[in-house]
């Protein structure tokens, strides 16, 4: 029998081990959580417009960001090609399928920094490669929240003891499109394609946000029932707080940037519906994000008395928190409120002390290459 060694509180085979090391075998699309993490705190950093210096760092990461992006695409990209039928396992895989949907929520932040940074470097050239990669995005995000649901239902094992927030992966996906085409809106000239933008954020939104709803449903059962996760899915318990998060984000772009569109399209009668309904459905979500925040909480540092051990899925505490904190401080926009304000400040200083930790530690398991172990290939 071949020698088991422990990897991550798991067995592995040490034939496994000893090539868990080549970068391209071993690499899932569980990487583009980085870039998701990255990007948010890029554009978290722009939302203060008082401090120059934030918005050079968040200008930086956002570039950081892009060569990321790029360096996991074509990693990835060369595992299909050099290793196809070991790549093709991630189709039957439950956990590890659900992080195709980090691709376009990555790609959805690099289009976000070229709104935000890339107008001053590029000018209008930026708002056009915004709006061809949005298109793309569009296109990924709705593949995702179709076809890896379908393997769900169709060719993959589940049950609801094995259930974690991971399932809200590929969902999440189209709602963070959303935002995208939200803060496109006003960037784009000529009222039809505005309103094209608008109707197709408006569908993302609503193939996401219930969907996700229902899911987190199933998921508290799933807790009360089973109580937590595995220590090695602690990240997991934070996934929660991303559609919330992402679903208020968008309603409040819309309350900003809908209505103009609307009513330059003839929509004028229901334009201050749509801003009134988008602002009482975002604040209501933002209220059910801080019930998730704060059980989030809870559940880490319960984690923490067990120590928990450093994965790729750490990049988990980023974005579902970045989302929320960019939320925050939209919200502090429209309703200019101090405490919202503060809140949402403490939320992105806190944002971005994990991401220094998770990309050192990153860092280092890139170095020592003890990060690239496929959970598609240690299943076998």
């Amino acid at each position: 029998m071949a020698q088991l060694i422990s990897v991550a509180d798991r067995p592995v085979d040490a034939a496994l081990l000893a090539s868990r090391g080549h970068v391209i075998r071993h690499f899932t699309p569980q990487w583009f959580a980085a870039t998701m993490g990255t990007g948010i705190l890029s554009v978290a950093l722009a939302q203060f417009p008082g401090h120059p210096l934030l918005f050079q760092a968040g200008q930086a990461l956002w570039l950081l960001n892009i060569a990321l992006f790029a360096g996991c695409a074509l990693l990835y990209g060369a595992r299909w090609v050099l290793y196809p039928d070991e790549a093709a396992r991630i189709f039957q895989h439950s956990v590890v399928s659900m992080f195709f949907g980090c691709v376009p929520m990555g790609l959805a932040t690099i289009i976000n920094g070229f709104l935000i940074y890339g107008i001053a470097q590029i000018g209008e050239m930026a708002v056009a490669i915004a709006t061809q990669l949005w298109w793309i995005d569009v296109a990924l995000s709705l593949a995702c929240g179709l076809a890896i649901p379908f393997m769900m239902f169709t060719r993959q094992s589940h049950s609801i003891d094995r259930m974690t927030a991971v399932w809200l992966l590929p969902i999440v996906a189209s709602e963070v499109a959303a935002v995208s085409g939200g803060l496109l809106l006003p960037h784009l000239a000529g009222a039809e394609p505005q309103l094209a933008v608008l109707f197709t954020s408006l569908l993302l939104w609503a193939c996401s946000v219930p969907l996700a709803m229902s899911v987190l449903v199933v998921l508290f059962m799933r807790m009360v029932l089973h109580k937590l996760p595995p220590i090695s899915m602690a990240s997991s318990s934070w996934l929660a707080l991303g559609p919330i998060g992402t679903g208020a984000l968008g309603l409040f772009v819309l309350y900003q940037n809908a209505p103009a569109v609307l009513t330059a399209n003839g929509l004028g009668d229901v334009a201050s519906a749509v801003a009134g309904a988008s602002l009482l459905g975002g604040i209501l979500l933002w209220g059910y994000g801080a019930w998730w925040l704060a059980m989030a909480v809870m559940i880490t540092l319960r984690y923490a008395r067990e120590g928990i051990p450093f994965n790729i899925g750490w990049w988990g505490y980023t974005f579902p928190l970045g989302v929320y904190a960019v939320a925050t401080l939209r919200l502090a926009q429209i309703i200019p409120l101090a405490a919202v304000f503060a809140l949402g400040a403490v939320l992105v200083a806190l944002l971005a002390a994990i991401w220094v930790f998770v990309a050192a530690r990153t860092v280092r398991g890139v170095c020592d290459r003890s990060l690239f172990v496929s959970p598609c290939l240690a299943a076998d």
